[in-house]
């Protein structure tokens, strides 16, 4: 899939103030600095779209880019950022509970995991959550270039154990890297084919 025009539509606080439309959207979600905001920049070839920061946990509403004029990138709130008092906590995750339960038009929700990591207990309970829930999801592994690729490979490998100790079968898994732009043709491509499938339904 080549990406011609990427535009950020609107941020809102609920799922009812989302665009009224009908086109098909991707959420993006990962723990707090796990790198969603340089991926989404690398997947639509633009480095000013979404606000890359240094302090994790910045974005705070649902943020929807249109895409081609076909369908929609969805960067939704990190989750597990200790900083946050007890109320904001839950308060996001409303947020993104009601999103990802209530929104219709979504279609994937994209997980981020950074590889470098073992399995972590957050990251795993939502994966568990969303398959509870029938919401189809995709794993995307980030930070690919910041370990050798035989240690990548190893921690991938670790990561489907684990979650192949609750699952009969896993979810598409991706690997990315923002910095070297790794994996970008990869997600598009399933994407696309998402896509296509819904246009022939």
């Amino acid at each position: 899939m080549e990406i011609k025009q990427a535009e950020f539509t609107l941020s809102a606080p609920v799922v009812s103030m989302c665009p009224q439309d009908t086109k098909p959207e991707y959420a993006f979600i990962g723990r707090s600095n796990v790198g969603k905001s340089s991926l989404i920049n690398m997947l639509t070839n633009n480095k000013k779209l979404a606000k890359t920061s240094a302090t994790p946990g910045k974005t705070l509403l649902i943020n929807h880019f249109l895409i081609n004029r076909e369908w929609y990138l969805v960067d939704l709130p990190g989750y597990g950022y200790a900083k946050r008092s007890k109320k904001e906590i839950q308060k996001l995750d409303q947020m993104i509970r009601g999103y990802i339960l209530q929104r219709e038009q979504l279609v994937n929700v994209f997980v981020l995991v950074d590889v470098r990591l073992e399995p972590q207990k957050i990251d795993l309970e939502f994966i568990q959550w969303l398959g509870e829930s029938s919401i189809p999801f995709a794993i995307v592994f980030t930070k690919a270039d910041k370990l050798s690729v035989p240690k990548v490979n190893a921690n991938v490998e670790a990561y489907k154990k684990v979650l192949l100790e609750t699952w009969e079968e896993l979810p598409p898994l991706f690997l990315t890297s923002a910095e070297k732009r790794q994996g970008r043709d990869d997600v598009l491509d399933y994407i696309e084919q998402i896509n296509s499938t819904l246009k022939t339904q």
